[in-house]
């Protein structure tokens, strides 16, 4: 890391400060947990098993806190959660405040390497994290394409396209929840989100993490087959489908949103990068640190230039790669919108039906909230 090291004093009174202001932060907190965080290595990263995920906060810690009623969702829902209601949701809220539980993130680690860099050397040190970041959260490229060389499993496929609408419906919800399961494992080791107030760190899960998903489903299509990765079998598109057209719209605008990723051909590591950019997005309804959201998505905006420069020629006269990549985040947003309207109308078709803690209070439904 020495040789990444140049002139802190390219950076503004403010930055320098702000930086300072962290590292002081960051080393009172390494002193505190010096017997919980023997490891020094800035870019060590844990991947907890399901069982220990950030288990002190109840449903693994992946929950909404009591104090988080108090404001709207991005899509217009109010959250669900109640007063004491810890047994039967996530709290999330207690993973990003409490210190001590037992995955500790390192993200705020990273802050301390900035001070002597350059931009150039800040986004080399951003690339490098969120790689391992990514790498750490998501199946392994070698694995996937592996799937895509086998044969297709037509037993299973019939299995699934014979699952009833409310079978299938489980069975994706608990497929997406253990997805953003790790979306949020890969949120926590973004550079700066776990300084972000705990407000603003839940509001960005809530309104990204389907946006994520989806980026992380681009990498497990197979284009050749119209195939998805879907736990351990590959599944064409048409296994999805419903007799339902509002739900029909959705898997196809799902898919096709995806590929249009998936042609892109990104890297591993651009894909990374990508992802943090669609998180840290400076628009997002109800979000209230604005200026550390935006500070945090300009580092990563720098990050994935200079990375998809590297790569990428341009696609058609002076339109790039990352242009089209900024393209594509407004449909992201507008698919979040219609699964949380495909959904509400579902819920009130089977207003019984039991879906995951986690997936329940991400998109803020309960067996009480069942209209938009």
């Amino acid at each position: 890391m020495s040789r990444d090291a140049v002139k802190f004093g390219r950076m503004s009174k403010k930055q320098r400060e702000r930086v300072e202001d962290e590292v002081r932060f960051h080393r009172a907190q390494m002193r505190a947990q010096s017997d919980a965080a023997p490891d020094s290595s800035v870019f060590d990263t844990q991947t907890p098993s399901s069982s220990d995920q950030l288990h002190h906060g109840g449903y693994n810690g992946y929950a909404y806190s009591n104090n988080d009623v108090g404001y709207n969702s991005p899509y217009g829902y109010q959250p669900s959660v109640t007063p004491q209601q810890t047994t039967m949701g996530y709290d999330i809220s207690t993973d990003y405040v409490d210190s001590t539980t037992t995955y500790e993130p390192r993200s705020t680690m990273i802050d301390s390497d900035f001070i002597g860099h350059t931009d150039g050397d800040i986004s080399d040190v951003l690339i490098k994290t969120l790689a391992d970041a990514h790498a750490n959260t998501n199946t392994k490229l070698d694995l996937i394409h592996e799937m895509f060389r086998k044969p297709p499993d037509v037993t299973r496929i019939l299995f699934y396209k014979g699952l009833g609408q409310q079978e299938i419906w489980l069975d994706c919800a608990e497929k997406l929840t253990q997805m953003i399961q790790n979306i949020i494992e890969f949120a926590k080791l973004i550079p700066g989100f776990m300084r972000l107030s705990q407000d603003d760190q839940i509001m960005l899960l809530k309104s990204g993490s389907f946006e994520l998903a989806i980026v992380r489903m681009s990498r497990l299509l197979d284009l050749q087959q119209n195939a998805v990765l879907y736990g351990d079998v590959m599944l064409p598109q048409e296994a999805f489908y419903s007799p339902d057209s509002y739900e029909m719209r959705l898997v196809t605008c799902i898919f096709e949103t995806a590929k249009t990723i998936a042609e892109l051909k990104l890297t591993e590591t651009e894909l990374a990068l990508y992802q943090s950019l669609v998180l840290l997005w400076p628009e997002r309804n109800g979000v209230r640190g604005n200026t550390e959201i935006q500070r945090l998505f300009s580092l990563s905006m720098n990050a994935i230039r200079q990375e998809l420069e590297a790569n990428h020629a341009p696609l058609k006269g002076d339109v790039t790669v990352l242009d089209t990549l900024l393209n594509k985040i407004p449909a992201f947003r507008d698919l979040s919108l219609m699964h949380m309207q495909v959904l509400g109308k579902f819920k009130q078709q089977h207003p019984d039906i039991e879906f995951p803690a986690l997936y329940k209070e991400l998109f803020s439904i309960d067996s009480t909230q069942d209209t938009t």
